[in-house]
């Protein structure tokens, strides 16, 4: 999914946070500005939620916490978060919540024992390869993670490990817009990775949203005057563990990646946590994944490993369409 410029736009694109990231501007001399403030906020979002990067606040909780598993088995943590942190986890258990539980931060020990546990370059360039047999599938424990917003305090089991990355860059991309639009002046898309939030005066036609298909061709565009929209997908973030193909959306009630028809999903909503949560769940969802958006009034595109598409009431159906 890819941001579109327009001729009254300026934007600009980067890597940052394991991805591809942007800002596209309705005022181009606000552009600099803009692109410092996404850079500064994506390395505090580094230094606070990456599971790779062993100095980080997340990383040296989910250290002690397999710490003190080995220890006592039946303990629990408790540890005081940060302001950043705390305002992830609050996104992640808030997605948790909206999907009961299919889309959970508690997946982070699935992940490992599926063989993501570094950053993806470094498990692909493996080949496939680590010491020791594959490890048993860890169901995630759903629903005893606990945080105290008033205290900032995290509660969670002993060997529970944390993975954000089905809601951090969405939550960063609501909380960067917002950031854009409360001090700067016009309109901003933030885009991170899949996950794309707007804020402010849109260009005259709207924001420009392309989606592309297998083939890395746009297959459709979508213009937005202020709604978000958050990309799933299973074919981009994949890699061999022991002959086994992987892709990292998990299904915390098996501690396996998802067994899905979806290629990848996309979903408009309100905010890109929310996109993002519902698109997440329907991957995870597979055959009851139409249904389970429609009834919530998501509009979404759904694409299957094969090509075909199914949407969902309030998606658009042309080549280039409003979803408002």
């Amino acid at each position: 999914m890819t941001a579109a410029r327009g001729t009254t736009t300026a934007s600009t694109r980067f890597a940052a946070i394991g991805t591809t990231v942007g800002v596209v501007c309705t005022e181009p001399d606000e552009l600099a500005n803009a692109a410092a403030v996404l850079r500064a906020r994506l390395g505090e979002l580094d230094r606070a939620a990456s599971r790779f990067r062993p100095d980080s606040e997340l990383a040296v909780i989910n250290s002690r916490s397999a710490d003190l598993a080995r220890a006592k088995h039946d303990a629990r943590l408790r540890i005081t978060v940060g302001p950043m942190l705390g305002a992830c986890l609050r996104a992640a258990l808030r997605a948790e919540r909206m999907t009961g539980g299919l889309v959970s931060p508690t997946v982070g020990a699935a992940l490992v024992a599926c063989g993501y546990d570094e950053d993806l370059d470094a498990v692909r360039g493996r080949d496939g390869v680590r010491d020791g047999e594959p490890a048993p599938p860890r169901p995630a424990p759903v629903g005893r993670v606990f945080l105290d917003e008033r205290q900032s305090r995290l509660e969670l089991p002993a060997g529970t490990l944390l993975d954000l990355g089905a809601s951090a860059k969405a939550w960063a991309a609501d909380t960067i817009a917002a950031e854009l639009a409360a001090t700067r002046p016009g309109g901003f898309l933030v885009s991170l990775g899949g996950d794309i939030a707007v804020v402010g005066d849109p260009p005259p036609e709207g924001w420009a949203i392309g989606l592309r298909d297998r083939n890395d061709v746009v297959a459709q565009v979508v213009r937005s005057t202020g709604q978000a929209f958050a990309t799933s997908s299973t074919r981009l973030r994949t890699w061999n563990d022991h002959g086994i193909h992987r892709h990292h959306i998990i299904d915390p009630r098996t501690g396996l990646p998802a067994r899905t028809r979806w290629a990848e999903v996309t979903c408009a909503g309100p905010d890109a946590v929310q996109a993002n949560t519902a698109s997440t769940a329907a991957i995870v969802l597979d055959d009851r994944a139409s249904r389970w958006l429609a009834e919530r009034g998501v509009p979404a595109r759904l694409t299957t490993v094969h090509g075909d598409v199914v949407t969902t009431p309030g998606w658009p159906a042309a080549a280039e369409q409003h979803v408002s």
